[in-house]
């Protein structure tokens, strides 16, 4: 850095992190914004490409005013030299450095190693007097006969697809699994002309009853709701709830699902089968945080979440955590958690207590937000009896191709009892993903909990670039 100015490093550019970084770069601390996409905005405010030029881009979004003042708080804060912006860099690593003498951290104590562009082969560092993690989450998608027929896809990945390029898959599309990101892909598709036929979730509306407490606190969000629902009669889309997809048909591409109710127990419910027509399935059964990170440098973990304390601490000095790592919640939540944790990094770097009066609105939101995610974890869950549909010809590792009889018969034949084991039996998470695609299945065959993998990279990394890592002149510069 050319000033003295403590230097904070915050990875992810969606909401959390452009909210921990608008926050931290007022208030006295150098930030650089370290993303993978070409643009800021994460998955929730994606952006066309510029080559586009996009006429209307607030059509594919809600909440536009809020992205429209976090992108230029942050184009101010870049000017001003108060932030740099390094786009197209996939961090893979982040190494903690102490002291040797004293055990404590020294100046520019974090290092950040990224590859840089689509290639991903280039190397770059950027080092730092502490780390900021928002890297967000992923959907998790169970297997079921047929899901790997071209036309099928997740439902993030056809809301990225639209809004990131303007493009849709087809022209006929179900929309199908559970929880709340299905409503905007649903609506999303069906504004940009595409035929939804349906929008199959397998959740039972009952169980929103039994949580009007949490339901109540959040009224925008129940509004929210509501605009979706509107919208679906609007374009005639047909609810089915309590149901799921059993199997997807086609051969080139897809040309048909089944879907079928679902019982109180998650059973199929025989005779209720129905075949509708379409070109393209986006499926997802909910989200799982990004932790690779978090996990490298030894950040406790509560199941399957980066464990923070009120000001967004990890457990480990120099690293906070925001947004969806430290659990799932949507966009508000990531908004209000990073702007705790970008005050909080900044004091603290500038050799000050907090003071929590100063994001008590945050705190508050964040409270009723976590509180209101935590009732929808216990409705939108995928169906009880998933695994029963996935047949042993089924492929469940894409990557390697482990279908899910040969899962079965390494837990059942060979006595496999967790995720690991069945990996090392079947190689079932060894592929390009690394299990982030496959694990949640793999661990609902063999009947165990889905646990983090601590795998020593965020990312394949070419061994050239393992072998240069740490050599003087790497450091990162904005593109």
């Amino acid at each position: 850095m050319a000033d003295d100015r403590p230097h904070l490093a915050v990875i992810g550019a969606g909401p959390a992190g452009l909210a921990a970084t608008v926050a931290a770069a007022a208030h006295g601390v150098h930030v650089t914004l370290i993303d993978s996409a070409a643009q800021a905005g994460g998955q929730f405010y994606r952006q066309p490409a510029t080559e586009l030029n996009a006429g209307r881009p607030q059509a594919l979004h809600h909440q536009w005013r809020t992205w429209e003042r976090l992108r230029d708080a942050r184009a101010g804060h870049v000017e001003a030299g108060r932030v740099t912006h390094l786009t197209n860099h996939h961090v893979w690593f982040v190494e903690r450095q102490l002291n040797r003498r004293t055990g404590d951290a020294d100046r520019n104590a974090f290092t950040v190693h990224a590859l840089l562009g689509p290639e991903q082969k280039a190397p770059a560092e950027v080092r730092a007097d502490a780390v900021l993690l928002a890297t967000g989450g992923y959907e998790m998608v169970l297997p079921f006969p047929g899901w790997t027929v071209p036309g099928v896809l997740t439902a993030g990945g056809a809301q990225a697809m639209l809004k990131g390029t303007l493009a849709v898959s087809g022209r006929t599309a179900v929309v199908a699994g559970t929880g709340p990101l299905l409503l905007p892909v649903a609506t999303g598709l069906a504004a940009a002309g595409v035929e939804v036929a349906a929008l199959v979730e397998s959740a039972d509306p009952k169980a929103f009853v039994r949580r009007t407490r949490a339901l109540a606190a959040q009224p925008g969000k129940v509004a929210e709701g509501a605009q979706y629902a509107a919208q679906l009669l609007r374009h005639r889309v047909k609810l089915l709830t309590r149901h799921t997809v059993v199997e997807a048909h086609g051969e080139e591409r897809l040309e048909a699902v089944t879907v079928a109710a679902l019982d109180t127990d998650g059973w199929v419910r025989p005779g209720t089968e129905r075949r509708i027509a379409c070109d393209t399935l986006a499926v997802g059964h909910g989200m799982l945080p990004h932790t690779d990170l978090a996990e490298t440098l030894g950040c406790r973990l509560d199941g399957l979440d980066v464990q923070v304390d009120d000001e967004q601490r990890t457990d480990v000095p120099g690293v906070w955590a925001a947004g969806e790592t430290t659990g799932i919640g949507g966009a508000a939540l990531s908004l209000a958690e990073g702007h705790i944790a970008g005050r909080s990094a900044a004091a603290r770097l500038n050799g000050t207590e907090p003071d929590p009066r100063t994001w008590a609105p945050a705190a508050k939101s964040r409270t009723r937000l976590r509180e209101f995610f935590a009732a929808l974890d216990t409705v939108y869950a995928p169906p009880a009896r998933w695994a029963d549909l996935v047949t042993d010809d089924t492929v469940v590792c894409r990557c390697e191709e482990v279908t899910g009889g040969a899962i079965r018969e390494a837990v059942d034949g060979l006595g496999a009892g967790d995720v690991r084991t069945v990996k090392l039996l079947t190689r079932a998470g060894m592929g390009w993903c690394q299990g982030r695609m496959c694990g949640p299945a793999v661990a609902g065959l063999a009947g165990c909990q889905l646990t983090p993998s601590r795998r020593p990279f965020a990312r394949p990394v070419p061994l050239g670039v393992l072998a240069r890592a740490g050599e003087p002149g790497s450091e990162a510069q904005p593109d």
